[in-house]
């Protein structure tokens, strides 16, 4: 029996089909749009999910919050495992069980079989998404040729969540809400096929896993998460409510107290030693928080008050695309010359202004006026931070712990967006209390009868009183929106510092590194 050169000169684990680093950041970049835009592609669907699954309001929020919770409290064991195990084997695991889970919820009866499906989203994604970004640390040089793919890999994560309102709406108005889920297969299916040919399977390093931590971060987040939703319905005196808060601080020192003494921690406290990768992780955490409430919110604006079709929502969503891939581009060119500082800096201060804008909004506004210019300043602010956030994670860090700095970033990302729309939820929950009981008292003054008796049998106002109440919670949850744009501002103007060595870093210039 005989054996090819080719074969014989292949190492274990090489691509079939090497050379082609295109396609195997085409490969990562698709993996990574579809794990980031399905927290936002079920969102234009929701209304569409209630009425067939009989979702409550409040209820309503897990489909989005039960991927994103377990996406973001589960990254940072995914990027460990793809350390230990081998990044390829992880990364097609997690994809696989992704496109299981999406499938599974494309079929969901009833709301618990939906929410179950999208928490195992989430596992699959936690496992794929961390594993993505390392590849591309161990698929392509440092210097320009690594920017460029890393300039790609953020334009993808920071428009992904757009591009999920477009898809949802387009897949909402023309099939149904369910292929809002089923889409996912077959993409699936082709990045698992692919990925063997021209990916090759990254060094394993041997170690441990921290499921302690992993555990106590994912129960701690959801219950922080949750004791703000609680609220937004019952109030803070609620006894659910407040046990929720109890059990989030404990677990959350708990994870502390396991990370501090643990010999192989999920989240080693060395990576926050470096104070440009510190501040990197509070910006995106603080962004991020922002950004899920503005998608979530704004989709409420332009469905019910300005009547747009799903088509039209997600069309609507198509201006902060281009704008966050123009302002990757700007960035990516550029880190090399003047760092990150400038770009954090102008970037937060321009999403800070963006949300500002939003506080302004009622329901006498327009799409162009109350949106469009404020949505363009958001994502061009957020397109200069992506790249540049997404650089300074990973910048010297060892290649053996790629998996948990960049597993660190994406859970900050996508923990900062559970947290923020929950905390915007509740503001926008107790403004919008506050505003029917006036609007109520306006309508029960001056109604028809016959709107009287419907409003007395659905327990729903009618607009234009709806509207205003709508629009005044929206507007007030979007202040606390621009306190987390102003914190991600003061912390690239403080903390984050210009090194020469970045700068060598960027451009490619530097010498080995040492170790």
């Amino acid at each position: 029996m005989t054996t090819s050169p080719l074969m014989q000169d292949q190492k274990p684990g090489a691509a079939r089909r090497e050379g082609h680093p295109g396609i195997a950041l085409a490969v990562i970049a698709a993996c990574q749009l579809m794990v980031v835009l399905d927290a936002t592609i079920v969102n234009i669907a929701l209304p569409h999910i209630q009425g067939a699954l009989k979702f409550s309001t409040t209820d309503l929020t897990w489909v989005v919050s039960a991927y994103t919770l377990t996406f973001g409290g589960l990254l940072l064991l995914g990027g460990r495992a793809g350390d230990i195990l081998g990044r390829r084997r992880v990364f097609t695991t997690g994809i696989l069980l992704f496109t299981a889970a999406s499938l599974l919820g494309g079929f969901a009866q009833e709301p618990w079989q939906l929410l179950a499906a999208r928490a195992l989203q989430g596992v699959g994604g936690a496992i794929a998404s961390p594993t993505s970004l390392a590849l591309i640390t161990t698929t392509f040089p440092e210097g320009p040729e690594r920017n460029r793919a890393f300039g790609v890999f953020a334009a993808v994560s920071a428009g992904g969540g757009a591009i999920g309102l477009l898809a949802g709406g387009m897949l909402t108005e023309w099939l149904d809400w369910r292929w809002v889920l089923f889409v996912n297969v077959p993409i699936g299916l082709l990045i698992v096929l692919v990925t063997p040919l021209y990916i090759s399977e990254s060094e394993r390093h041997p170690g441990r896993f921290d499921i302690a931590g992993a555990m106590t971060s994912t129960l701690g987040m959801a219950s922080l998460v949750y004791g703000f939703i609680r609220a937004a319905e019952e109030g803070w005196r609620d006894s659910p409510t407040i046990a929720s808060f109890g059990a989030a601080v404990v677990l959350l020192v708990a994870f502390a107290l396991i990370e501090s003494r643990a010999g192989e921690p999920i989240t080693p406290l060395r990576m926050f030693a470096d104070r440009n990768r510190s501040g990197t992780y509070v910006i995106m955490l603080s962004l991020a928080a922002a950004m899920f409430g503005m998608f979530f919110f704004i989709v409420l604006f332009v469905q019910n008050v300005l009547q747009y079709t799903p088509i039209e929502a997600g069309l609507a969503f198509l201006p902060i695309t281009v704008a966050i891939v123009a302002g990757a581009g700007l960035s990516q060119r550029f880190l090399p010359v003047l760092g990150p500082k400038p770009f954090m800096v102008v970037g937060s201060s321009l999403v800070a202004l963006g949300l500002g804008w939003l506080t302004f909004i009622d329901p006498g506004s327009s799409y162009v006026s109350g949106v469009l210019g404020p949505m363009l300043l958001f994502g061009f602010g957020m397109g200069l931070n992506f790249v540049t956030l997404t650089l300074t994670a990973v910048s010297g860090v060892a290649p053996h712990e790629a998996g948990a700095a960049s597993g660190l970033l994406n859970a900050m990302q996508q923990v900062g967006g559970s947290l923020g729309l929950s905390i915007l939820t509740t503001v926008f929950g107790t403004a919008s209390r506050e505003e029917a009981e006036k609007q109520v008292a306006d309508f029960m003054a001056t109604a028809s009868a016959e709107q009287k008796a419907e409003f007395a049998r659905t327990h729903q106002l009618p607009a234009p009183w709806s509207h205003e109440v709508l629009s005044h919670g929206i507007s007030t949850a979007f202040i606390p929106a621009v306190g987390m744009a102003v914190l991600a501002l003061l912390i690239a103007t403080l903390v984050v510092r210009v090194r020469r060595s970045d700068l060598e870093a960027l451009s490619g210039t530097a010498g080995p590194a040492a170790g």
